[in-house]
């Protein structure tokens, strides 16, 4: 018996040996690669088609089905997950079982790579905020994620801070508004517990710092996730003639990260007064206009870091023209002068972190501009996106 459902119709690996179980694949198939991952409940590989890694995790009949409906959902709500890529359903020696199909995360860390390697130690702070965006983004859409954990996440660098994406949606139910409170309190429920276990588990095989909270760091998570949860959902109270704190509050929830994708403003129960309430869309509000303008897919916070200098470079070529510069012009001028050349210059860094899959030229942008402002400081000028990338290359080559 075999049932397969794939989005590309030119990929199908049908020529994998599914006669034989997956644990079994490393022995016999030459698509395979060794992929820096945390631990899973089900068996899964990683293949290689024309140098594109996915992910194939066997499950129980049926399961991989609706796993790939609901990832499929939540990447039409722009949320971070894996892309699911299809499912098959195959009678193997053991019995019937499902497939999963989904792209490998380029770029991606497992939480266990974030604690066990001391030059990633600096990212375990962002590694909570990550964790909680991540439950509120999903809640706000209506997602029960129902297994949260360090396992079922990995992280992208991020200009400095991390991305969490979901990659397990086994148990992940889509509800059609904002999840209930309830459903909201278990969730988070079952995020302590697992996060705990995951951390206990870490610190059991000696891979902890010495005093290391682990039992601290999944409370440590709720408390992020309450107060953004809090600041995010908060319903205000103005004067008619404030209307201006509209602006005030859409800019705050911008840089958490969040766009707004409408404002409702009521009479409030205190006479005279209005009420606004905020509809917020996606944490990806810079990153949509870094790609409709230069076509760069980038980070949330690579994408603020890289409209923040366009946004520099139109008021710096609208005075030089004494006209307004649009936006547009200034973003394709940017992509010429600044990011392509630097990005070609950084090319033997680039290909040399590839080959270790945990980096992407946006990070490397991001990290040149880091760099060009630590060396401006010092020299008490700035010294240029050129040079500054010149001495990157030369302390990180």
């Amino acid at each position: 018996m075999i049932a397969d459902h794939f989005r590309n119709h030119n990929l199908d690996f049908q020529d994998l040996p599914w006669d034989q179980p997956l644990i079994d694949w490393p022995h016999l198939c030459s698509r395979l690669e060794q992929v820096t991952r945390g631990p899973s409940r089900h068996p899964v590989v990683f293949v290689n088609y024309s140098g594109i890694l996915y992910a194939i995790k066997e499950l129980p009949p049926g399961l991989a089905q609706h796993e790939y409906e609901i990832l499929l959902q939540m990447e039409e709500l722009r949320l971070p997950c894996v892309t699911p890529i299809g499912y098959s359903e195959r009678s193997m020696p053991r019995g019937v079982s499902s497939f999963l199909f989904t792209r490998y995360l380029e770029a991606s860390i497992p939480y266990r790579s974030l604690f066990m390697r001391r030059d990633l130690g600096r990212y375990h702070q962002p590694l909570l905020d990550a964790m909680a965006g991540l439950l509120v983004q999903l809640h706000l859409s209506g997602i029960f994620w129902g297994d949260c954990s360090l396992s079922n996440t990995l992280f992208r660098r991020d200009a400095g801070a991390l991305q969490a994406y979901l990659v397990d949606a086994e148990t992940a139910e889509l509800h059609p508004a904002r999840l209930a409170p309830v459903l909201r309190h278990h969730d988070l429920e079952i995020m302590l517990e697992n996060v705990d276990g995951d951390l206990v588990d870490l610190n059991a095989l000696g891979h902890l710092p010495k005093n290391f909270p682990v039992c601290e760091t999944g409370a440590s998570i709720l408390e992020r996730y309450r107060r953004l949860w809090e600041e995010i959902t908060l319903d205000q109270v103005i004067n008619p003639d404030e209307r201006y704190r509209i602006q005030e509050r859409i800019r705050a929830l911008n840089a958490l990260g969040f766009s707004v994708g409408d404002v409702e403003i009521q009479n409030s129960d205190q006479g005279g007064r209005l009420r606004m309430r905020f509809f917020i869309t996606d944490r990806n509000f810079y990153r949509d206009q870094l790609l409709s303008l230069t076509g760069i897919t980038a980070g949330e916070m690579q994408a603020r870091q890289m409209m923040n200098e366009i946004n520099e470079l139109k008021a710096y070529l609208s005075q030089m023209n004494n006209r307004s510069i649009p936006l547009s012009e200034s973003a394709h001028h940017w992509l010429e002068t600044f990011y392509q050349p630097i990005i070609q210059q950084l090319q033997p860094l680039i290909v040399h972190q590839k080959a270790k899959a945990n980096i992407d030229p946006a990070e490397l942008y991001c990290q040149v501009l880091e760099h060009k402002w630590f060396l401006s400081e010092r020299a008490h000028q700035d010294i240029g996106h050129q040079a500054a990338a010149e001495d990157y290359l030369h302390q990180f080559s």
